[in-house]
């Protein structure tokens, strides 16, 4: 079997979805869209009413700048335990004691990343039947969109990007963007 085929099927096997816990922010929860096309997110999830009563009042997605909750679901759920994905292994993101630094964490192949409010914690009983809660060692506390980027950047870090080289670049670069390495 040629190892392009094998890679191919390998990432038909890699999924990732985030659970943002009642985010109330829509440029939070754009921003968290564009990481999830950034990163190949296959879904996100989200519970709570402040996040919908925002976009009742006519708030908008801003800063989901490429569209992406065009192609990838974005859905109001209860229950984050009830919404697993098939096969998919809950983590609990949180600055929490006991918590795994993400620098040393190992990520699974298909994962469910759940993530804290933007001024609160994850509630207790989350945490409890989360697989693994990791934290990311940093001085004092990352806004929701920026933890969803490093967490999702650090999973392609160290799993492999899905893809990469000049197709890539030319593919994903700003319009006004043309500048090449000589």
């Amino acid at each position: 079997m040629n190892s392009n085929f094998q890679e191919a099927q390998s990432n038909l096997k890699r999924q990732s979805y985030i659970g943002l816990t009642n985010p109330k922010s829509p440029d939070n929860v754009g921003a968290v869209m564009r990481a999830a096309g950034c990163y190949h997110a296959n879904g996100v999830f989200y519970t709570g009413v402040r996040f919908d009563k925002a976009m009742s009042r006519g708030q908008k997605l801003h800063t989901d700048t490429k569209k992406v909750s065009d192609r990838i679901p974005l859905t109001s759920i209860q229950s984050f335990q009830q919404a697993i994905p098939a096969g998919a292994i809950p983590i609990a993101i949180e600055l929490v004691e006991g918590a795994t630094s993400l620098v040393d964490f190992v990520h699974p192949e298909n994962a469910f990343y759940i993530f804290g409010p933007e001024d609160k914690s994850l509630e207790k009983d989350v945490v409890a039947w989360c697989k693994h809660v990791i934290y990311i060692p940093t001085v004092g506390c990352m806004n929701l969109a920026a933890t969803v980027n490093v967490v999702l950047y650090d999973r392609m870090a160290k799993l492999g990007p899905l893809d990469q080289g000049d197709g890539l670049i030319i593919k994903s670069r700003d319009t006004n963007n043309r500048l090449k390495v000589t």
